[in-house]
């Protein structure tokens, strides 16, 4: 494999399997709050906020971590300014004592918040200004969780980066992705170079489901999946990725490792993967590769889809899930383009309501999509171009799942947020 190319695919990873605290969107909000107030170098008095309609979809409903339940954008906000360590990112509240759980709550109350939806048409929008007395603070971040592209203090410009609608945030540039050349670089890639990636992966996220099944957690899916219909591995790869999700987005305070953004598809990417590697007494070396599979597989089809978007992210992740378990099972590019068309076929169009308890329910549907797509092509299946949205090749099809999502929901996803407010 070109060299160049191998490394852009090993830095991708690096990029993006990040860890992260608490649903990233309410995340992004307190990260933003730390930062201003990091800036501003006191504690504010008055709080405004300006944010587009999917941060104000992806936050109403989730509880933010290490807030004794508190959830919505205040909330958040208060997290990142009480608690925050700026410099963390995305796990910018993970270390939060008990005394400021309570002082988050009392901030909550005496300061005065104006919240409001931003006037830009940016899909990805935080802007937030933290003032006291003369002092002020502002931050404002686009397209990404962590890309600050405004910072000023007293009106005196410490960031300014011109940013285009649809640019991404990452170093590396995700259009070098495609099926065939994923499938190659997980054969040949040097363990050594994405094992510290993965250990990490493998460890927070299975904790983080273990810790979904134990307790309870929102609306407790994965208990229900194992409860209705038994301890098969078909079922207990749903299970566990819904559990994740259960406890993620109740509040749980352990770290996800995330996935295009989003803990929810870095969960539903690779603990299916994960829960067939070891029913199968697949070795460590092979689980590594069909990790890559699943999580590039995910990466490239969420490329087109957008950060944020009214198509539901799970349905990307459970493709590379039902693709990296097709690798466990020995399939090559030609097995794994036909798992991914196929699950493609059966699960588009489901819609991201925002981050709230059925996201696990909806995981636990976009990892059955998967295996589904998995299932035909062992047993000789598939859909065939014209079918729908289905066209000849993998590339064509994931092109289209892209102007659906990215172009063709844009008025859904508006209608969603309207519903939603």
């Amino acid at each position: 494999m070109d060299r160049e190319l191998y490394n852009s695919y090993v830095n991708i990873l690096r990029e993006e399997l990040v860890p992260a605290m608490g649903c990233t969107e309410p995340i992004a909000i307190a990260y933003a709050a730390a930062l201003a107030r990091k800036t501003l170098g006191c504690m504010p008095e008055k709080v405004d906020i300006r944010i587009s309609g999917n941060i104000i979809k992806n936050v109403k409903s989730v509880v933010v971590p290490h807030t004794n339940g508190l959830h919505g954008i205040a909330a958040a906000a208060s997290a990142g300014i009480v608690a925050g360590n700026a410099d963390a990112e995305l796990e910018v509240i993970s270390c939060v004592s008990e005394a400021q759980v309570g002082q988050i709550a009392e901030f909550l109350k005496r300061a005065q918040f104006d919240i409001a939806p931003s006037d830009s048409d940016y899909i990805f929008d935080i802007q937030i200004t933290e003032s006291v007395g003369d002092e002020n603070a502002f931050v404002r971040i686009a397209g990404g969780h962590t890309n600050v592209i405004g910072l000023r203090k007293n009106g005196e410009v410490l960031i300014d980066r011109a940013y285009v609608q649809g640019e991404r945030a990452e170093r590396s540039s995700h259009d070098l992705l495609n099926v065939e050349k994923i499938v190659e670089f997980a054969d040949c890639v040097d363990i050594g170079d994405v094992k510290d990636i993965l250990d990490r992966q493998i460890a927070y996220n299975t904790a983080i489901a273990e810790e979904g099944l134990s307790g309870k957690w929102g609306a407790n899916i994965g208990t229900v999946l194992l409860n209705a219909y038994g301890n098969s591995v078909h079922n207990r790869a749903k299970a566990w990725a819904a559990a994740g999700s259960d406890a993620r987005m109740s509040g749980c305070e352990k770290p996800v490792i995330i996935n295009s953004g989003s803990g929810n598809q870095g969960m539903t990417a690779s603990l299916p993967v994960i829960v067939y590697a070891k029913e199968l007494g697949a070795g460590n070396e092979l689980l590594y590769r069909a990790l890559v599979i699943s999580n590039l597989v995910t990466i490239h089809l969420k490329t087109g889809v957008g950060v944020l978007s009214a198509y539901c992210g799970a349905t990307s992740a459970g493709c590379g899930a039902g693709a990296g378990i097709t690798y466990l099972y020995g399939g090559k590019y030609r097995e794994i383009a036909h798992t991914i068309v196929n699950a493609v076929a059966i699960n588009s169009g489901m819609i991201c309501d925002g981050a709230k308890a059925s996201c696990a329910a909806k995981i636990a549907s976009a990892v059955e999509a998967g295996l589904l797509g998995m299932q035909m092509q062992m047993q000789n299946e598939q859909f065939y171009g014209g079918d729908g949205i289905v066209v000849k090749g993998v590339e064509n099809t994931i092109t289209n799942v892209s102007r659906i999502a990215s172009i063709g929901m844009r008025q859904t996803d508006e209608e969603i947020i309207q519903i939603m407010l």
